[in-house]
């Protein structure tokens, strides 16, 4: 049987010789992006939906079947999925997404600290599979990382004892904050290794350590919001994303994991750029389409329908704030009309409308 893990030590020995390019691309891709994004006059436009993007891509890693669809359908209200394994899902990347925002509220005052990661966890975890698990509290048992059902004697890995968690973690958080490391994205890819390896809670580690991730960059000012969804490198590279972590468990040799976390930051990074391209392009088509609308709150249903794509009757009068519902529903018909909002013929009541074009950009 596997013995609990004992983490390498921070800061770590790095042969930087080898990670040379990688560093490079991935600067030069995350400098485009954030060239990019600091010059968009409204950056809002881009945070919900890349936001519940990486929500569902992290999400799905540890398991959710829930899409960007579903999770968009059940804000608008509609009323189909409650009670089932999709509502709870989506209620799981929800709460993501609540904790990154509460994540940048806390970094406005604070850094990257052991109190964030338990406020991160605490919503993570409000009232879904593993809300009994002690959200927002550092494990005090073993755990064991394993296949479904499996006893420890089967174990992939066993993380540190819990006894030494408190320690592991104040070293951690002495690198993220204090340490000089050579590089901010190697220092990362660092800090993102070691909080998978102390594995410091009952459930929700992984999410908590590719939230660090985006809010790391965020907070070093490598991005002017985190809004790199790196979930989908890590999803689309599965078994190398895991083999790769295990490298550094089984000999502490830094270099093949470092690499990899490199090229997932320079590919999600130039795929992000492309992604917020397309995104500012069709706002602004169809922003010179609504001036035929005669209509100032033509404007404001279309912020709504790009913060989210699926939405209902009831969902935009409460955004919009208009006193006649027969206002919102001739320029829903508008937007209909040309092409803009697909109606979902399966609804009779509060029709769901589909924003097409954006979730195609978005999947």
């Amino acid at each position: 049987m596997l013995k609990p893990a004992v983490p390498p030590a921070l800061p770590p020995q790095i042969n930087y010789e080898e990670l040379i390019s990688h560093i490079g691309e991935a600067h030069s891709a995350l400098g485009k992006l954030n060239g990019i994004l600091v010059n968009i006059p409204n950056l809002e436009l881009l945070i919900t939906p890349l936001l519940t993007k990486e929500a569902v891509l992290s999400s799905k890693i540890e398991g959710t079947r829930a899409t960007m669809e579903d999770v968009y359908e059940y804000e608008a209200e509609e009323k189909q999925i409650q009670n089932t394994e999709t509502e709870k899902d989506v209620k799981e990347i929800i709460n993501y997404r609540g904790a990154i925002h509460k994540a940048i509220e806390l970094l406005a005052i604070k850094p990257i600290n052991l109190d964030l990661l338990n406020a991160m966890h605490d919503i993570l975890l409000n009232s879904v599979r593993g809300s009994t698990k002690t959200p927002g509290k550092f494990r005090q048992n073993q755990v064991f990382i394993g296949t479904s059902h499996s006893s420890i004697a089967k174990a992939l890995y066993i993380p540190p004892d819990a006894d030494k968690v408190p320690q592991y973690l104040k070293d951690w958080e002495k690198y993220i904050n204090s340490h000089q490391e050579k590089d901010l994205l190697v220092q990362i890819g660092v800090a993102h290794y070691q909080l998978e390896a102390i594995h410091p809670y009952r459930d929700g580690n992984g999410r908590i350590g590719r939230l660090i991730i985006p809010l790391f960059l965020y907070y070093k000012k490598l991005l002017p919001y985190p809004l790199l969804y790196i979930s989908q490198y890590f999803e689309n590279n599965r078994p190398l994303y895991y083999a790769n972590l295990r490298t550094v468990d089984q000999n502490h040799q830094w270099e093949t994991w470092l690499q990899f976390f490199l090229e997932a930051i320079t590919t999600q990074a130039l795929d992000t750029q492309k992604t917020a391209m397309q995104i500012l392009l069709l706002y602004s088509e169809l922003k010179k389409q609504l001036y035929s609308f005669g209509s100032s709150y033509a404007i404001k249903i279309l912020d709504i329908i790009f913060k989210t794509p699926i939405v209902s009757f009831v969902s935009i009068k409460r955004q919009l704030n208009v006193g006649s519902n027969q206002t919102i529903y001739n320029l829903l018909n508008k937007f209909v009309q040309t092409g803009i909002l697909e109606p979902d013929m399966r609804r009779k009541r509060n029709k769901v409308y589909i924003f097409r074009q954006l979730m195609e950009i978005l999947r």
